[in-house]
Parts: C-alpha cells; sequence; structure tokens
C-alpha cells in the first residue's frame, strides 16, 4: 500500500547524514533534533505549541488528560474510525458516545452530534479521515459557548488545507482545543519507528500538556500532576525534519495518482471515486472508493492474485467492536453500515511511477468487467 523501500532510497543521502549526526552527538532524547522538529513544525502549521510524543495514541490521551476530563464525562467520536480514536476514552474512564458520518466525506456527521450533545458532553473528536477535513467550521460554531472541546484527530491529514466561509486559510488539526497526529512509518508525514504530537494555539493548556507527557514534570524532579512517559526521540525527529520540508510535495504526487484513479473510474458506473470537499485539500492518506454491486471479497482476492495489494478501512465499525459495544448509544448507523460493506482502498503513495497505476486500474476494471 504504500513504498517505504524506494522513498528512502530516494532520501537515503540526507536521512543518513542526519542519523548518522544523532548518532555521533549521542543525543538520543530530547535535544537540538527534537527542539528543531518542534520548531520548524510549529512554523509549517501555523500554530503556536506543537508537543512530540511517543505516538498518536498517546497524543490523544495526553490532550483529553491535559483537559481536566474526569471519568463519566462524555466524548463523542465517529463509530468509522480507527479504534485509537475510542480506545483513549476507555482507558482515561471517560464515555465514548459513537455517531455516524457523512456520506460524502466519510468524516463525523455534525446531525448527529447535534442530536448527541448533553449536560455529560465534554469533547468531541472529529476524525479526519483518509486524508481531509471534517466540517470545522460547522462543528466549531456548534460548540460555541457550551464549554466543549474539540480534539482534531489529524492522524491522516497532516499538511491539509482548510477553507473558511470567510476566506481564511487554516492548516488541519489547528482549528480545535487540541490536534493530534501520528508519525507511524506509513503516514503522509512517518518516522521509522513510533512517534507523535499534539498542537494548541492554547499557551495553559501547552505548558499541562508538555507536563503530562514528561511524567507531570514541571521541572527535573519536580511533579505537578500524575502524567506520562511519552517521548520523540532524537533519530526520529531527525527523520521527521527531512520529510516535513517534502510534505507538500508528498501530498502533490499522492494527488496525482489520485487524479489518474479518479478519471479512469470516473465512467465505471461499479466505483463511486472519492468526493472531495470544496472546504479541504486532500492530502490522501488513503484512495478509498466504493464498490456498487461487485464482490469486493472476490475484487480483493483477484487483486492479490496479480500483486496488486488493497485494504479495508474499516470491515467493523467501532460500536460493533466487542471493547466497545456497551458503549453503543443505540443511534442509527446506515451510513457506517453501507461503508463497511463497500468501501475499498488502493495502494496510493509518493513513489508511484505511472506504469503502476495504470497496472491497478487495468486489474480492478478487468475484474468488474469479466465478473458480471
Amino acid at each position: 500500500m504504500v513504498d517505504l523501500q524506494t522513498q528512502y532510497e530516494r532520501l537515503k543521502q540526507e536521512i543518513d547524514a542526519a542519523v548518522l549526526d544523532v548518532m555521533a552527538s549521542t543525543r538520543f532524547i530530547g535535544g537540538p533534533q527534537v527542539d528543531g522538529f518542534k520548531e520548524e513544525l510549529e512554523e509549517y502549521l501555523g500554530v503556536k505549541h506543537v508537543i512530540t510524543c511517543a505516538n498518536g495514541t498517546d497524543a490523544l490521551q495526553i490532550a483529553m488528560m491535559a483537559l481536566g476530563l474526569k471519568p463519566g464525562d462524555e466524548v463523542i467520536v465517529p463509530t468509522f474510525t480507527y479504534v485509537a480514536t475510542a480506545e483513549v476514552i476507555a482507558l482515561l474512564g471517560l464515555t465514548p458516545v459513537m455517531v455516524d458520518v457523512d456520506e460524502e466525506t466519510f468524516c463525523i456527521d455534525l446531525k448527529q452530534v447535534e442530536e448527541a450533545i448533553g449536560p455529560k458532553t465534554k469533547a468531541i473528536v472529529p476524525v479526519h479521515l483518509y486524508g481531509q477535513c471534517a466540517d470545522m467550521e460547522g462543528l466549531m460554531n456548534l460548540v460555541e459557548g457550551k464549554g466543549i472541546h474539540v480534539i482534531e484527530d489529524n492522524a491522516q491529514a497532516i499538511g491539509s488545507d482548510y477553507h473558511y466561509s470567510d476566506g481564511r486559510v487554516v492548516k488541519s488539526g489547528t482549528i480545535g482545543t487540541f490536534g493530534c497526529t501520528s508519525f507511524f512509518p506509513s503516514k503522509n508525514l512517518g518516522c521509522f519507528g513510533d512517534g507523535g504530537a499534539l498542537f494548541t494555539n492554547d499557551d495553559e493548556l501547552a505548558i499541562q500538556a508538555k507536563m503530562i507527557a514528561s511524567h507531570g514534570q514541571s521541572k527535573q524532579y519536580v511533579h505537578d500532576v500524575v502524567g506520562c512517559n511519552s517521548r520523540l526521540d532524537a533519530i526520529q525527529a531527525a527523520v521527521l525534519r527531512i520529510k516535513l520540508r517534502k510534505l507538500d510535495d508528498f501530498a502533490a504526487r499522492r494527488r496525482t495518482v489520485a487524479d489518474k484513479y479518479d478519471q479512469a473510474f470516473a465512467d465505471v458506473e461499479e466505483i463511486i471515486t472519492p468526493v472531495r470537499n470544496k472546504r479541504s485539500t486532500h492530502v490522501f492518506h488513503q484512495y478509498t472508493m466504493l464498490l456498487n454491486g461487485v464482490n469486493r471479497d472476490g475484487m480483493k482476492e483477484f487483486l492479490a492474485e496479480n500483486d496488486v495489494p488493497s485494504m479495508i478501512y474499516y470491515p467493523i465499525p467501532l460500536h460493533e467492536q466487542k471493547a466497545f459495544v456497551d458503549s453503543d448509544s443505540n443511534r442509527g448507523f446506515p451510513v457506517t453500515q453501507t461503508l463497511c460493506r463497500m468501501v475499498i482502498s488502493l495502494p496510493i503513495h509518493t513513489e508511484m511511477e505511472s506504469e503502476q497505476p495504470d497496472y491497478i486500474i487495468h486489474k480492478v476494471t478487468e475484474y468488474i468487467r469479466t465478473s458480471k
């Protein structure tokens, strides 16, 4: 689904030099590489504070801890997402309240969010799924004056731009109280191991989050709050500094492949190509289309036999997972149920040569043609 080997070979000279510099310095935890990455990411995002941490799941947890959420508080999340989004809510003793997603963007459905808001609602976690933003202007208007925090799960959309109705343009992850991301290797901005970060424009929350990520320390051996141990190491920061400079190019390369898929499948009635939100640029962490009247398992098997990987993101919604079945709010999730039956994701990454998407397109259409 991604070609990290070829990407590494293209960036090898820069990355090897940066990693060897860390090795020579022996500053493996913290130090100039981590500080430099933090400052460069703040500048790129146009946000006041970036707090680095060990992974994207930790970023979500630290954000909720910094906000002082207490057991019994409710956090609204889409049911069509990866488990980490809801996992941290349950781990902190909070109550996940699941809602459906929009039928076009597959991001959180604001109508269901509005219906789900109650006296115990303290936060909402919109997931910028597959690489484009949820309706953030609408969401922020919805929570205004209600004392409800918005924590953006930006793990799949870092680098995307959100366009307000008044013409303002901001980076995804910088609109809510916190934005959180993962630097897992397959992400658009990925390191060579685990890594994560959270962003905020709130000075006090930034101090709190930084303390929590470092054992609750305000300074060495002084622990003001109960925290955790969640750090981005210097080698990962060195890799990320190089990749951050190329993030916009990465997105452009992915969009080129997406454009090719869109054009090829435009007249294939069995395929519904991804809708691009006019308010958000799409960085295509995944190219996820819907199959209409096609045996998805059969196509997946056929593609695998022809050396074409594919994935289902996601086959089982959160509200049907055994870990969360008791959290089901008994709302209907018709869009999610449809997506779980129909979605399939094709390879899309920064290193695709023109013949690769051509071959994939040929095999997808061949299966549809021959399976009728």
